[in-house]
């Protein structure tokens, strides 16, 4: 097996087993940063739902309460006003997605569906988990959700949601007796959740590292290339040149040309060990012609 045949074949092996481990390290980080941006944008997302609800509380129902004697305005309830901003959001990104899911909601459009209300009834089951986060497959793709509880904390919200004889008329007149009541004090009675798509992330995680490993791999072959070369020119040919020479010498072809290499590395110790070899060699042979 030739020296360069050899060196091409470990550096095949180590190549290979760097470009695995390096692509499957490379491929984790990647993956699991796009998992973090999207985990950032929904909680940037669930902020900001809690910031729409937190100014409507605040400012828009005390400027309503007037009015809400005679009709029932649900741009008074901070549910309303959050999911209504949201969902004006989803027209330009509807692959992005926000709901109070309730499990006896007063608004038929927040009803909790299955997988919602398993949510929902895993933070009624621990009261202390203030967030849940995970990943569900949907008609747009693969998408990462986070939830957070809907616990009445204040008493207030008791006035519209505890009996239908507390509730407002106007409220009654507009949705009707049947849901939404019979809640009670610090119970969680749904949960905020934001969905975020996780294809564009991925995918940009996926073109990065195919950029990666082809660049990677790109250098692995200028490398490889270039020591190939190197060993050509610093160690194959002057070892071949210098094994020629011996053979010629070995076969009493004492006029063969010298080996002059001219360089101070291993190689050229070699030729210089060689070429006075010779000469002792030629040394010895005229004193045996002399005797």
């Amino acid at each position: 097996m030739r020296l360069l045949f050899k060196f091409n074949l470990i550096f095949a092996l180590v190549f290979a087993a760097g470009l695995l481990g390096c692509g499957y390290l490379t491929r984790s980080l990647l993956q699991r940063n796009a998992q973090d941006e999207v985990l950032e944008n929904a909680r940037l997302l669930m902020e900001s739902s809690i910031a729409v609800r937190n100014y409507t509380s605040s400012q828009i129902k005390p400027l309503l309460e007037t009015q809400m004697k005679y009709s029932f305005l649900p741009q008074s309830v901070p549910a309303y006003s959050a999911t209504e901003v949201l969902h004006t959001l989803a027209k330009k990104y509807p692959e992005y997605g926000y709901k109070e899911a309730t499990l006896n909601p007063t608004n038929p459009r927040d009803r909790a569906v299955e997988w919602e209300a398993d949510i929902v009834n895993r933070f009624r089951g621990t009261p202390e988990q203030t967030e849940l986060s995970g990943e569900r497959d949907t008609p747009l793709g693969r998408m990462l959700y986070i939830a957070r509880p809907i616990k009445i904390s204040n008493p207030a919200c008791l006035a519209c949601h505890s009996t239908v004889e507390a509730a407002p008329r106007p409220m009654l007149d507009k949705y009707g007796p049947a849901n939404g009541f019979s809640w009670n004090l610090n119970e969680i009675v749904g949960a905020q959740v934001v969905s975020v798509p996780m294809a564009l992330p991925l995918a940009r995680a996926e073109e990065t590292f195919k950029v990666f490993m082809l660049s990677l791999g790109g250098l692995f072959l200028a490398i490889a290339v270039l020591l190939n070369l190197m060993l050509w020119l610093t160690v194959i040919r002057p070892v071949t040149r210098l094994s020629s020479l011996a053979d010629r010498v070995s076969l009493g072809e004492m006029e063969a040309p010298e080996f002059a290499l001219g360089t101070g590395d291993e190689i050229g110790i070699l030729a210089a060990s060689f070429s006075r070899m010779r000469r002792s060699l030629e040394q010895a042979m005229k004193m045996l012609d002399a005797v």
